[in-house]
């Protein structure tokens, strides 16, 4: 999504596939068996994460729709895949043209078409869904607002679509050591998610059990597991952007506790200094297919 910063996105990348659940679309896989590939259209798509984390695991023809509102991002999404392609044995070929950038990717176990497309999901909610395709995003959910994503449920059941999303932040934050500081810093991070987004009050924190909800609303039978990130001093630089990026959030929400929230976070920078800090943030994978 536009403001998500390329360096962010990549520097996330490996605790979130460290994170994913054991929650696999079983049934996305099999929801388009009678069709040669299996489409899937990923909301949010930034630089491709998730096409790098699923396609392999889908491990059957493809046809992927990366979509998102900043198309510097989706421009990077070549690179990214084709620098994790190469490690892993994969070829990138271009394809498509100006009108609809894209690549493929083959090797011994994968055949993906991948398409990208610039849209305002905000506006569009989806690009067009094929039937019986597969519906997913990584952490998208919790930016988004209820009604946006009752929206998009009633457009996925529409389109037989099976859903998987990944990473949705539901509001748990846990460190270690202690600190007084954390519960209220804590508290004002969460009231900071439910501000709009862009997409109208944001779910925030309550965005997983909405997203249960919604979609069961259109049929679905629905499913969820937990997809935690656990950071220790080896993920230092991203412990770090999480700590400044929360100070940042909670003065926001109560500009009037700067001065304690600064001394809270002069701690917690001590804290990576010695290398002792360890994060949890808790995310959860939902998933769903319509039987």
């Amino acid at each position: 999504m536009s403001g998500f910063a390329a360096e962010w996105l990549a520097q996330r990348e490996a605790a979130d596939r460290a994170a994913r659940s054991a929650l696999p679309p079983v049934e996305a896989v099999g929801a388009n068996r009678e069709h040669d590939a299996l489409d899937v259209v990923d909301l949010g798509a930034g630089t491709g994460a998730n096409l790098r984390f699923l396609g392999p695991w889908i491990a059957r023809r493809q046809r992927w729709t990366l979509a998102d509102d900043d198309p510097h991002l989706l421009a990077l999404a070549r690179s990214a895949t084709a620098e994790w392609a190469a490690a892993h044995g994969i070829a990138v070929e271009d394809a498509g043209g100006e009108s609809a950038p894209g690549f493929v990717l083959r090797g011994p176990e994968l055949e993906c078409r991948v398409a990208t497309v610039a849209v305002d999901l905000a506006h569009v909610v989806a690009p067009e869904l094929p039937r019986g395709s597969l519906v997913t995003a990584s952490a998208l959910l919790d930016l988004v607002s209820e009604r946006w994503l009752r929206a998009l449920a009633a457009r996925c059941a529409k389109a037989k679509a099976a859903v998987l999303f990944a990473l949705t932040y539901d509001g748990r934050i846990d460190l270690e050591p202690a600190d007084d500081g954390d519960a209220r810093l804590r508290a004002l991070v969460n009231r900071h998610q439910r501000r709009d987004k862009g997409f109208g009050p944001a779910l925030g924190p309550s965005a997983p059990a909405a997203a249960l909800d919604c979609f069961a609303g259109e049929g679905y039978v629905m499913s969820s597991s937990r997809s935690d990130w656990r950071l220790g001093p080896e993920h230092a630089a991203l412990q770090r952007a999480l700590v400044d990026g929360w100070l940042s959030a909670a003065r926001e929400a109560a500009p009037d506790e700067a001065d304690a929230l600064d001394r809270w976070q002069r701690r917690r920078h001590a804290d990576l200094a010695a290398g002792r800090l360890r994060i949890v943030v808790g995310h959860t994978d939902v998933a769903g297919y319509l039987p």
